[in-house]
């Protein structure tokens, strides 16, 4: 993951350059590793790199060979190595994002939906007159990019990956939508992803709701694949444990993969002494990069935990390590350290969602704890409450349909929330959050089973299967992972049958409510009374609310920024309460009694 700053429509770009260094110096924090910088002859692209792969060769941007196509790129491309063996084109780096450059030749911006990966790119022609941009983000959204314009410089175009390094200069700012392709040609935004399940949150009765029973070999083996794809790295990795279902099992699949790598790469060292013991090697390949050759670990994974003492989290983490045999790592906080962080991580995330700075403050002091390591990636188990319907007011909605429709809703919009949170709370740090489960292959098997069999219930009125397991939430995802063909359990019982704690409860419940105490304290009643006068659009409906937007508003005192940032707010109409927390659920505590 790096960050990019880039502009189309500059009349003279070379004067220019000092000032959109500094633009892209306010994303340093995302690529700390170099910085580079592309003058064309009416735009400006700027890079800050992290070097994930093709460390040594991959600096950015990137200008092809014939100095036509100028490429700057956030994001891994998982299935580089087989698009490079697709094209005829002389590469200059080993970077998984360079074969961008040959796409674009050969398919144009239908070039996006060949991409396996968590990308925003801008790509600069300057083959056709006049030059040409085109500009994209991946499908769901993992990556961050905003796109703005300026009332001061008509016809211009800006992108960035965070609001911080287009507030100050563009009055028009918008967050670019997921799945999105930009073409300067004809000034065209239009979406590339269209998968069969992405209208189905749509209320109208021809709306496709899905009917495939649950293949639950599939539904595992392809969340498999999903993690072994994102073990693609030069440097050290490691994975993100709360101990609760989601992270849990990326974390038991990465350290049985982890373990076939050490042995295929031991392997490997000894064909290689041996070939050396008889005689010269012989050449191989074609030049491009093996897969093998991309992928390095330590020689035992590492997982990292953070919560308050004792919290559950921190518990369940501490089990689910010991079972898998990683190097575990926990941190304790206080809630007067997350309290202090919290103007920072606002600054990072650039947005006053309660639910979503909650969440981000732990992930934010972890993520500095783990850069200090030395470790530049981690995988993550954000999307599988949206995809599953996991969290647990869920269990209200009204019919399959209605549930299915509120799947599609959270995953479109995870950009918004958890997206935005797992990208900007490590990025802060220079620290890559990689997500399997948001896997394009995976979504399209998960997303196309009949929401009946993800539905679920709470207290006496669970059910229960023949093997005398709770049908709870996210019950196929767990039943598909109750039994692996080696015959060694994935995840021990306690831990793959787990109730949902969101992660911002999970750390310790101290923490929302040591929150909520503080925006108490700070925020005066006479002030909380005209909060509406102050702030017409988005009022907040709590102190804890208007604590946060207040900080934001400091940061980013403009309507073009606060205009970038969306509420998440729960389902009403389904009797659920205002407060994001899980524990505000009225089946959170039951299902504890029920499971005690």
């Amino acid at each position: 993951m790096c960050g990019i700053c880039a502009a189309h429509g500059i009349e003279k770009p070379a004067a220019e350059r000092a000032h959109f260094l500094a633009l892209s110096k306010k994303l340093r924090h995302r690529g700390p590793d170099w910085s580079g910088c592309y003058v064309g002859t009416q735009s400006i692209l700027c890079h800050e790199r992290l070097a994930i792969v093709g460390v040594d060769t991959g600096a950015q941007p990137i200008v092809s060979d014939c100095g036509k196509y100028t490429l700057a790129v956030n994001g891994e491309i998982y299935n580089h190595i087989k698009l490079r063996a697709s094209v005829d084109y002389k590469f200059k780096t080993h970077s998984d994002c360079e074969v961008i450059i040959p796409l674009y030749k050969k398919y144009g911006k239908d070039l996006c939906d060949l991409l396996d990966g968590m990308f925003s790119f801008v790509l600069l022609d300057e083959s056709v007159t006049p030059s040409r941009i085109i500009a994209a983000r991946d499908p769901i959204g993992i990556t961050t990019l905003y796109q703005g314009w300026s009332s001061k410089r008509p016809g211009a175009v800006y992108f960035a990956s965070e609001l911080k390094a287009l507030v100050d200069e563009c009055d028009d700012i918008i967050s670019f939508p997921p799945g999105h392709v930009y073409d300067s040609s004809d000034n065209s935004t239009t979406r590339y992803y269209q998968p069969s399940w992405w209208d189905g949150d749509s209320d109208a009765p021809d709306a496709p709701i899905p009917t495939a029973k649950a293949d639950l070999t599939k539904l595992r083996e392809t969340l498999e694949m999903a993690v072994k794809k994102r073990l693609m790295s030069e440097v050290p990795y490691g994975v993100l444990l709360s101990g609760g279902l989601d992270s849990s099992l990326i974390a038991s699949i990465a350290a049985r993969e982890t373990e076939k790598i050490a042995q295929a790469q031991h392997e490997a060292r000894q064909r290689k002494l041996a070939e050396a013991q008889s005689g010269p090697p012989t050449p191989v390949g074609n030049g491009l990069v093996s897969e093998e050759a991309t992928i390095a670990s330590w020689p035992q994974l590492h997982s990292f935990s953070i919560g308050l003492e004792n919290s559950p989290d921190l518990l369940a983490a501490r089990k689910a390590a010991h079972y898998l045999g990683t190097v575990h790592h926990e941190y304790v906080f206080t809630v007067q350290e997350g309290l202090d962080a919290i103007p920072d991580v606002i600054y990072h995330l650039e947005t006053y969602d309660v639910t979503t700075v909650r969440a981000s403050t732990p992930m934010y002091l972890l993520s500095r704890k783990i850069k200090a390591m030395g470790v530049k990636m981690v995988l993550s188990g954000e999307g599988s409450d949206e995809i599953f319907g996991g969290y647990l007011y869920f269990h209200a909605a009204p019919d399959a349909k209605s549930f299915h429709q509120e799947c599609v809703r959270r995953v479109k919009n995870l950009h918004t929330s958890d997206c935005l949170r797992a990208n900007k709370s490590t990025m802060a740090w220079g620290l890559e959050a990689r997500v399997p489960f948001l896997d394009k292959a995976f979504l399209d098997v998960a997303m196309n089973i009949d929401p009946k069999e993800k539905m679920f219930s709470k207290g006496s009125a669970q059910e229960v299967d023949e093997d005398g397991k709770p049908k709870m939430e996210k019950y196929i995802l767990r039943k598909a992972f109750d039994c692996a063909p080696d015959g060694k359990p994935y995840l021990p019982h306690s831990i793959l049958w787990r109730q949902k704690e969101q992660f911002s409860d999970g750390v310790g419940y101290s923490w929302i409510d040591g929150m909520k105490d503080h925006a108490a304290a700070v925020v005066s009643d006479e002030a909380f009374a005209k909060r509406a006068e102050r702030w017409p659009r988005d009022t907040p409906d709590t102190k804890e609310a208007y604590f946060i937007r207040e900080i934001f508003d400091g940061l980013f005192p403009t309507e073009a920024a606060a205009k970038t940032a969306v509420r998440w707010i729960p389902r009403g109409d389904w009797g659920c309460s205002s407060d994001p927390s899980g524990r505000s659920v009225s089946i959170h505590q039951a299902a504890y009694q029920q499971d005690s």
